[in-house]
């Protein structure tokens, strides 16, 4: 028995990857580490700078642009992967939330506009969605898969005044990804979610970086903290766990007060 996790062989594709910054570089970057071929995807050209430092780094890597609100053009991704690699073993779905070119849409639910909740649900669930449905059924032929989506805390667990859309996105997530589990676990593949809570990435505001002092751990967690959980579950180690949800926040949502802790305890 080889106890030791390895990715030998295994390619991943990682959408939403373009920050340096993000969950999904770094989760590349582990993977990368671990022996995976990496393929990289998100909107901008950014994504080749990337690949670029992952091959640095020793891993063999590639970008690919697409926007993953568009059916066709995911097509053609997943087209153009398998033909340059012949199968994809492992999907992981980051992308959402923020999109370079794209106002952030968070908007009290009685004044939303229709079009803020349309673009949130497109972005936040629809492209997962759309990139799942388009790797799956080469899963399925191959009999091996591991998805891996990256939801939130926000939405299944909490959520904050103006995240009505994103919160409806997220929760969804992890919805599909229960019924998408019963479903191919015959075919040895699973599908789990893994739920950020305060992370310091690129994009973190100021206020929630000041929420991230009163998680019990007392600051934000690391983008690689959440890429190591995304990591085993993508691990054929972990091929006895389905349609899960794992939470990666410090702690932050066991705790009714939150607080600053001299005046609770």
């Amino acid at each position: 028995m080889n106890a030791q996790i390895n990715f030998d062989d295994k390619i991943c594709l990682i959408t939403g990857a373009g920050s340096s910054s993000g969950i999904g570089f770094a989760t590349a970057q582990i993977l990368g580490q671990l022996g995976a071929k990496v393929l990289l995807v998100s909107t901008s050209d950014r994504i080749y700078e990337r690949a670029n430092e992952l091959i640095a780094q020793g891993a063999e890597a590639q970008g690919y642009i697409a926007n993953l609100m568009d059916r066709q053009q995911v097509t053609i991704l997943i087209n153009n992967i398998i033909s340059d690699y012949g199968k994809i073993d492992i999907l992981i779905n980051n992308a959402g939330m923020i999109q370079v070119g794209l106002e952030d849409d968070s908007s009290l639910f009685a004044q939303m506009p229709d079009e803020i909740w349309d673009s949130s649900i497109e972005r936040n669930l629809t492209t997962c969605y759309n990139v799942t449905r388009a790797v799956l059924q080469h899963m399925i032929t191959a009999n091996y898969g591991r998805i891996v989506n990256v939801s939130s805390v926000t939405g299944p667990l909490v959520s904050s005044p103006g995240s009505s859309a994103y919160s409806a996105a997220k929760a969804a997530i992890v919805g599909m990804s229960r019924s998408i589990a019963i479903e191919v676990a015959k075919n040895n593949i699973t599908i789990n979610n893994v739920l950020p809570g305060w992370i310091a990435t690129g994009s973190q505001t100021e206020s929630e970086a000041v929420a991230a002092l009163y998680t019990p751990i007392g600051r934000g967690g690391k983008p690689e903290e959440v890429g190591h959980m995304i990591v085993f579950l993508a691990a054929e180690q972990a091929s006895y766990i389905t349609g899960q949800t794992f939470v990666v926040d410090g702690g932050n949502t066991l705790q009714e007060y939150k607080g600053p802790s001299e005046l609770f305890w």
